[in-house]
């Protein structure tokens, strides 16, 4: 088992509450931020694609994630590399799925050229819709795969799966996925992806395609949340750290450097290594070097001690 971030991923269904935003009221927020600066771009035949009540969306749009953290730039040069026997296989299953449609059509008469509009098109979208935020989702979604993976470190595999959703059970030796479609998938050696979204909001997805490792796709933690403000630490955990560890605190539900904490609370570098020291030896935060790089994280205790739960 392992956990990855792909933003190709939050890219593609990002497009979901694009075309209807009435499904979408906890992204409205980031919807209201887009009037008047996707024009020029040609996204209908990108919407046009992704399926909706449970119907097939083209796997092709989303090929596995590079690295654990995702590379959008990676991500679509993969997807400008789909072999045509690839885009034939998937847009046959989406004609099957959705009826004789014109642009099912398209695509088999010539997917090569609908290839290239379709990666122009969703690479001009990221640049103005999802990059500005993309800092902020990485950071939320970075969150989640900190807490999954210090549940699968510390209780196991079961204990993981129990809390993702209410549509994902376990029962020892399967994982049950409540779904539109009925499959039964042996992980045969391959392993379970389990990926974080804040774009698949409302209930699990699964992969079972190939080049796609066996993928169970599962709303954040608090994706409710994810563009909620936030507020100053609240005045218990103020008074016994002080305001601003408590706020350091706060801010570290997912990996931070020094440098990157000091930019988003505004305190100097010298400031934030003081008090991060001060609450890494206290046994609030746990540290891990990256490459040059350290990062800062909140440990379980200090999940308790800021009142973190996992959110529906």
């Amino acid at each position: 088992m392992r956990l990855a971030i792909s933003p190709m991923w939050e890219l593609v269904r990002s497009l979901a509450a694009l075309r209807d935003p009435s499904t979408a009221a906890l992204h409205l927020p980031w919807l209201r931020t887009l009037s008047g600066r996707l024009g020029g771009i040609e996204l209908e035949p990108a919407v046009a694609l992704i399926g909706v009540g449970g119907r097939y969306t083209p796997d092709f749009l989303t090929p596995p994630p590079a690295t654990p953290m995702g590379d959008i730039r990676l991500d679509l040069d993969a997807l400008r590399r789909t072999p045509e026997s690839h885009i034939r296989h998937d847009m046959s299953l989406f004609g099957s799925d959705h009826g004789p449609t014109a642009v099912a059509d398209r695509w088999l008469e010539d997917p090569g050229g609908e290839l290239a509009r379709l990666a122009d098109a969703l690479e001009a979208y990221w640049d103005r819709a999802i990059a500005p935020v993309w800092p902020r989702l990485r950071t939320f979604l970075q969150a989640d795969v900190a807490h999954r993976a210090r549940r699968l470190a510390e209780d196991g595999p079961a204990a993981v799966l129990a809390d993702l959703h209410p549509g994902v059970t376990w029962h020892g030796d399967r994982v049950d996925v409540v779904s539109a479609h009925e499959a039964t998938i042996p992980l045969a050696g391959n392993g379970l992806l389990l990926m974080p979204s804040a774009f698949t909001w409302s209930a699990p997805s699964t992969i079972d395609q190939e080049p796609w490792q066996p993928t169970l796709v599962y709303p954040a933690r608090g994706v409710a949340t994810v563009w909620d403000e936030g507020g100053d630490a609240p005045d218990a955990l103020a008074r016994l750290l002080g305001a601003r560890r408590a706020e350091i605190l706060l801010a570290l539900d997912a990996p931070l450097s020094t440098t990157e904490l000091a930019e988003r609370l505004s305190v100097s570098p010298a400031g934030a290594s003081h008090h991060l020291t001060v609450l890494r030896d206290a046994g609030l935060l746990a540290a891990r070097r990256e490459g040059r790089t350290v990062l800062y994280v909140r440990t379980a205790v200090a999940d308790a001690l800021v009142g973190s739960r996992p959110a529906a």
